[in-house]
């Protein structure tokens, strides 16, 4: 666990450390697209976030490879390196479409030809627990569609959820946590060496993330672009491939005891299964509906619009952390449902837990369709923005400073505009609503530069 966690900070670290020159490389490279419709930001953000978590998962591949234990990995699985090759030609088309902007088709077959090439290496599903079934092996050419078929869902998963300020960086990180304890579950508890590299891969994933959610997280100052989406999101799929169809259920021996008892514990058999569905739930349900919503209007599967999961949050009331908190919630909750329910399948402590928190979520839902107010004797006990004293207030302070806005507007009009220089308040960089200001200048430089060029 030592080497794990080792691997882990040196990843997180790396990606954070080259985050900022990334930034400012984007920034002159000019990969900071202008703001389309679709888009929740107001500033133009640098992209290629993706170049960073790229070097952090090249770091914590090296740093493994150097380690006691973790380098029998290496040296017993060619996995790493299928990992490192697929990664590694699914990030240059990334960082290509953020800079150049490519034709979805092309991403497309990008992604198959990196599926292929982790295949090709060793990387693949071999057979599948099916139940009622049983342990059904696969020939090389299902076992190679049905790889290719989960790298390219996972990959447009996770891009499409990639919407909001820090909101895939922070799922695909509760999804590799439930991997990571899954699969060093499988490794350190039945001693199956084949969950090792599944265990690695999400600990690196990890790593990426957090190294890059404090650059990413709202108000964003770099996003990670495809090329960052596409690589957490392939990442994430060679987890769950090797952790589903490398390891042979017969391994754990389980099939001992009643029968009640053998399906009890084969829950864990049937888990991998699941486990690779269910930590992507949100973004895969997400992806199901946009396909359905754009080819009944008549449009292209892949055309972008605004009626992703975190817009429709955004529509109903809540905020841009909000939103990007309770998609945390939904995916969290079902990633470690699932995890919990594979330890103990036979608590009902387990299912009722699942249900409560399920209601909190659909609570959080709804918040923005009511407003809370305490009553008045519990004023003091509540919030000042539930106080109805103190919200009067509120309100009353800012029909003023609006009033003495328009006054303030109406006595400049009045002015002689020439030789009069006008004068704005000054941007504090990195506030609310001035996404992206500490990548190109303050908005008041720029406002007094056009009215200059446009009086010659």
């Amino acid at each position: 666990m030592r080497e794990y966690l080792l691997t882990l900070c040196i990843t997180a670290a790396v990606t954070y450390l080259m985050t900022g020159p990334v930034r400012k490389f984007a920034i002159v490279a000019g990969a900071m697209p202008q703001i389309r419709a679709r888009d929740v930001h107001r500033e133009p953000t640098p992209r290629l976030g993706g170049i960073a978590m790229f070097f952090g998962l090249c770091a914590g591949l090296l740093v493994a490879d150097h380690l006691r234990n973790l380098n029998a990995v290496f040296s017993n699985s060619n996995e790493p390196r299928a990992l490192l090759s697929g990664a590694a030609l699914i990030w240059l088309i990334g960082v290509l479409d953020d800079k150049f902007e490519i034709d979805a088709l092309i991403k497309l077959g990008g992604q198959m030809i990196a599926a292929g090439v982790m295949v090709m290496q060793g990387l693949t599903i071999l057979w599948l627990p099916i139940p009622g079934v049983g342990l059904v092996a696969l020939t090389q050419w299902q076992g190679t569609l049905l790889t290719v078929a989960l790298v390219v869902i996972t990959i447009n998963a996770v891009n499409f959820v990639d919407g909001l300020d820090g909101l895939a960086s922070g799922m695909v990180c509760i999804a590799s946590a439930a991997s990571f304890l899954y699969a060093y579950r499988i490794w350190y508890s039945y001693g199956i060496e084949a969950a090792a590299p599944a265990t690695l891969f999400a600990a690196i994933l990890m790593g990426m993330c957090l190294g890059f959610l404090p650059h990413n997280m709202h108000p964003a100052r770099i996003f990670m672009g495809d090329s960052g989406s596409m690589l957490i999101g392939l990442v994430l799929a060679a987890g769950a491939i090797s952790i589903t169809g490398q390891i042979d259920p017969d391994a754990m021996n389980l099939f001992s005891g009643s029968e009640r008892n053998t399906v009890h514990q084969m829950v864990p058999v049937y888990i991998p299964l699941l486990l690779p569905l269910t930590i992507i739930a949100v973004p895969a349900a997400d992806l199901v509906l946009a396909i359905v919503r754009r080819t009944w209007r008549g449009q292209s599967p892949f055309a972008a619009d605004r009626g992703h999961l975190h817009h429709r949050l955004l529509e109903v009331g809540h905020s841009h952390s909000r939103a990007v908190l309770i998609m945390y919630f939904w995916s969290a909750l079902i990633a470690f449902g699932t995890l919990a329910f594979s330890v103990n399948s036979a608590s009902m402590w387990i299912v009722l837990g699942i249900a409560a928190l399920s209601a909190v979520g659909l609570v959080l839902l709804l918040l923005p369709r009511f407003t809370p107010r305490a009553p008045r004797w519990a004023e003091s006990l509540v919030p000042p923005r539930y106080r109805r004293r103190r919200r009067a207030a509120l309100v009353a302070e800012a029909e003023a400073a609006m009033e003495a806005a328009v006054a303030y507007e109406a006595q400049a009009a009045q002015e002689p505009q020439e030789g009069v220089r006008e004068h704005r308040a000054p941007v504090a960089a990195g506030v609310s609503g001035v996404n992206g200001a500490t990548a190109i200048g303050t908005r008041a430089r720029f406002l007094d530069r056009r009215k200059a060029e446009s009086s010659r």
